[in-house]
């Protein structure tokens, strides 16, 4: 992705009460899914049942983990970086770049976990039947706690973010999308995102398809136990895909002339940041090696989760160009 390079601002006040308490939230709800993962590379089991799937490949799981605790990790810095007086002399792109990817992996799980909590409550699968007793792959306490620790993370990291980017380059987003000038989008970028759209148009029927009840495409395994939770992170994904590209595209356009430049930017930086990340992770997690046939993910699974990760990156590519050209337009 291609990172704008914003001009820096080397003197700020000093953190007020809010700001440093939204920084000591975000590295408290940092620690359960720190401190489990830890315990997981150190070889315990806790929150992991008996025939977990997780237990089927021990390399692999302390690789991944390892680094889960690494990405957590950075939360933690982003949260001093956004309060500290030194993280305004930070470089853009090695600000930018993490930042858009923690919003963009932690915000689907706002949507996507509090809706399954909801829909939970009512016990039914996809299509209004009792749900189907799950695989064995965690201890049923374990997701409050790691994604209600994800949700307070998003809300003060996203909070902090939005702070100190109004302090840095506030002037970048002022105004509504018909006083851009024409040079912020050039034909390539715009050419660009036009592409980017099309691709989305892939992924984003797949998702939704699967949603609404459609079982082709998917393991075997997974099309049998196909439930209510299944059915909203598809719908997510394939909302967060039609987002990013329409919105992108708006902005390039500078269509419609009244909508405000700061929603357009903010609507884009999200929703092209969750659909590239997670099209990237889940990308990774189909191609891990399956000891059982009816978990290995078909074809049309893996060329959604593909082209998400290339409409995510191309569109966030558009969103880093049109910043970059507005920082010195202004």
């Amino acid at each position: 992705m291609t990172t704008p390079t914003l001009p820096a601002i080397t003197a700020a006040a000093p953190a007020g009460p809010l700001r440093l308490t939204l920084r000591v939230l975000a590295m408290v709800a940092c620690l359960p899914y720190i401190v489990i993962k830890v315990a997981w590379v150190a070889g315990s089991r806790i929150g992991i049942p008996d025939g977990s799937v997780l237990l089927d490949h021990p390399a692999m799981m302390a690789v991944g983990n390892g680094i889960s605790v690494v990405a957590d990790a950075v939360v933690v810095l982003l949260a001093l970086l956004l309060t500290r007086p030194w993280g305004l002399r930070v470089r853009a792109w090695l600000l930018l770049l993490p930042v858009w990817a923690a919003i963009g992996l932690i915000g689907p799980i706002m949507v996507a976990y509090p809706a399954q909590v909801v829909v939970s409550l009512f016990g039914a699968s996809a299509t209004g039947t009792p749900a189907a007793p799950p695989e064995p792959f965690l201890d049923s306490w374990v997701f409050p706690v790691v994604y209600g620790g994800f949700i307070v993370q998003g809300l003060t990291l996203g909070t902090l973010f939005v702070l100190y980017a109004r302090d840095r380059w506030g002037h970048v987003w002022r105004g509504r999308l018909g006083e851009l000038p024409a040079g912020v989008s050039g034909p390539a970028v715009r050419a660009c995102a036009v592409a980017a759209a099309v691709i989305a148009l892939v992924p984003a029927a797949l998702h939704t398809l699967w949603a609404c009840g459609m079982a082709r495409g998917l393991p075997r395994d997974l099309a049998a136990a196909y439930d209510a939770d299944n059915a909203i992170v598809d719908a997510m994904r394939a909302a967060f895909l039609v987002l990013a590209a329409v919105v992108t595209l708006l902005l390039v356009l500078r269509r419609p002339a009244g909508l405000r430049v700061r929603t357009a930017m903010a609507l884009a930086w999200v929703s092209s940041g969750a659909a590239g990340c997670w099209g990237a992770y889940m990308s990774l997690v189909v191609l891990m090696p399956q000891t059982d046939a009816g978990k290995e993910p078909p074809g049309l699974m893996t060329t959604a989760y593909a082209g998400e990760m290339i409409t995510g990156f191309l569109l966030a590519g558009c969103l880093a160009v049109v910043l970059s050209r507005r920082s010195t337009s202004v």
